[in-house]
C-alpha cells in the first residue's frame, strides 16, 4: 500500500505533503493533476525504515527538513536534475551509502547529511558553491567526496573527518 498526498503551491504546481504505505519502493510521480510536482515538504517520509528506494521526479526543485530522517533501509536515491535548494536535515539518519549533487544545487545546508552512517561516497555537481558548517556531522564511514573546484567548503562540514577530496 502506497498513498502519496498532494497540495498545491502557489505557482500552480504541486508539493508531495504527506505519505502513508509500507512498501520498500517508492515512486513519487512527476505530474498531479495535470500540474508538475516540484515540492517535497518536510518529514514525508521520515521515520519509514522499510523504504529502500525513492524515485524522485526530475521536475522536483526543493526538498524540505527531515524528508528522510530514519529512513535507515534506504540505500538507493538519484537526485532530481532540476533540485536547486536543501533544507537542513534532509536526510538526517539515513542509509544511503552514495549520493550524486545534482549540477543546479548550489549549497549543501547545516546538517543535511547527518548521521548518514553508511554514507561512503558524495559526488558534487558543478554549480555546488557552498558546503556549511556540519553537512556530513557524525558521517564515519564516508571516505570519498568529489567538489567543483572553487567550492566554499566550511572547516566544520565533516566534523573532523579525513577524507579523500
Amino acid at each position: 500500500m502506497q498513498n502519496i498526498m498532494f497540495a498545491p503551491v502557489e505557482d500552480g504546481t504541486f508539493s508531495v505533503v504527506g505519505y502513508e504505505g509500507d512498501e520498500e519502493k517508492v515512486v513519487i510521480p512527476p505530474e498531479y493533476g495535470g500540474s508538475k510536482v516540484t515540492v517535497i515538504c518536510d518529514k514525508v517520509f521520515a521515520g519509514h525504515s522499510e523504504i529502500t528506494s525513492v524515485e524522485i521526479p526530475d521536475s522536483v526543485t526543493d526538498m524540505g527538513e527531515f524528508v528522510f530522517d530514519g529512513c535507515w533501509s534506504l540505500k538507493s536515491i538519484r537526485l532530481p536534475s532540476e533540485l536547486r535548494y536543501l533544507w537542513g536535515y534532509t536526510f538526517c539518519r539515513c542509509g544511503i551509502e552514495e549520493i550524486t549533487i545534482p549540477d543546479k544545487l548550489v549549497s549543501i545546508p547545516p546538517f543535511a547529511f547527518k548521521e548518514c552512517r553508511n554514507l561512503k561516497k558524495i559526488v558534487c555537481g558543478k554549480g555546488l558553491k557552498k558546503v556549511y558548517s556540519w553537512a556530513f556531522a557524525g558521517c564515519d564511514s564516508l571516505k570519498e567526496t568529489v567538489f567543483p573546484e572553487n567550492t566554499d567548503i566550511s572547516p566544520d562540514a565533516f566534523k573532523n573527518k579525513e577524507l579523500n577530496t
